[in-house]
């Protein structure tokens, strides 16, 4: 995923989904983070509900991304 659609996916992440900034750098900086997609990670870590991760989901297929 090149780094527009990682900067939408963030905003989308922090406007529509209510996750804060802070919690969004420890995740990109999250050793994990190299196998897993940001999406899972947040839910893996309770930061948003399974609901909020089916929306995050629907959201990049409308945008026609890959999770980052």
């Amino acid at each position: 995923m090149n780094r527009h659609h990682d900067a939408k996916l963030i905003h989308f992440l922090e406007q529509e989904m209510a996750v804060s900034p802070a919690e969004l750098a420890v995740l990109l900086r999250h050793p994990e983070r190299d196998y897993a997609p940001l999406p899972m990670l947040l839910w893996q870590y309770g930061l948003v509900t399974l609901n909020q991760l089916s929306q995050i989901f629907d959201w990049l297929e409308v945008q026609n991304c890959s999770p980052l």
